[in-house]
């Protein structure tokens, strides 16, 4: 089911399913709540289960203001809860939903259980990927945000899955064919001016989940493996042969280690 909430000058939409415990999962860049069709059919079985579209994205407006930090999507989270009445959650983050995610746990760690990132770093962007950043954005205002995504989306991929199974990556391209292009811009322009976030995990207290793909370009094993090491503890799920999508790429996989982490709060 649907709702919406006024945020800002704006409306928020997510879906709301199922009963139990309170999950929240956040989708990334290029994305909208819909990535998570395959885990959401398992886990509203069992959890109260929470999925927002990011403001500009799906079925909600885009925020009508300059300088969109990635803190502000976490509030944006937090109004949902509040809206809902949900004292706590454990929320989970894919990549750009990873980011949100480490600044709702520094801005609200008391509204937390737990946490994680799904393919996703608490680094800061390089100079190197801060100047690409640039570039996506200039490229987005020649091309439109569903050109640039066009061309990103197959490289999230890992090479097998690209090859077997064309058809899920070309409807990933198809739901972006029409993605607000400020929107992206703004998104683009939060990931390349977010801090590190490496202090959130350091010592933190609360249980942390990392999924990593062994074949991700976008959130390399290499830099993870210097992160899952920080918290007090963590839950760590490694998937082989998997690039940066595997809710699609290894979606069962994806559910269980999700299932067995909320339940093990």
């Amino acid at each position: 089911m649907y709702k919406s909430i006024p945020f800002k000058d704006t409306e928020l939409s997510y879906q709301k399913l199922g009963m139990g415990k309170a999950l929240v999962l956040v989708h990334g860049f290029g994305e909208d709540g819909h990535v998570w069709d395959q885990q959401l059919a398992v886990l509203e079985q069992s959890m109260l289960v929470l999925i927002p579209d990011l403001p500009g994205t799906g079925k909600s407006g885009r925020l009508n203001e300059s300088n969109v930090d990635i803190a502000d999507y976490a509030k944006a989270l937090i109004a949902i809860l509040d809206a809902e009445g949900i004292d706590s959650c454990c929320l989970l983050g894919h990549s750009m939903g990873g980011y949100i995610t480490l600044a709702f746990a520094e801005l609200y760690p008391e509204r937390l259980v737990g946490f994680g990132l799904i393919h996703s770093t608490a680094y800061a962007d390089s100079d190197e990927k801060k100047a690409n950043r640039l570039k996506a954005v200039e490229l987005m205002d020649q091309y439109g945000a569903g050109a640039f995504l066009r061309n990103t989306i197959p490289t999230l991929f890992a090479a097998n899955f690209k090859k077997d199974y064309p058809q899920i990556v070309q409807a990933q391209i198809d739901q972006a064919a029409h993605f607000d292009t400020k929107a992206c811009q703004q998104y683009t322009l939060a990931m390349r001016n977010r801090p590190d976030r490496t202090s959130v995990l350091e010592s933190n207290p609360l249980p942390i989940l990392f999924v990593i793909g062994t074949e991700d370009v976008a959130a390399p094993l290499v830099d993870l493996l210097g992160q899952i090491k920080l918290p007090l503890y963590a839950s760590i799920h490694i998937l082989e042969n998997v690039g940066h999508m595997g809710m699609l790429e290894a979606a069962d996989a994806m559910t269980k280690h999700i299932m067995d982490f909320v339940e093990n709060l």
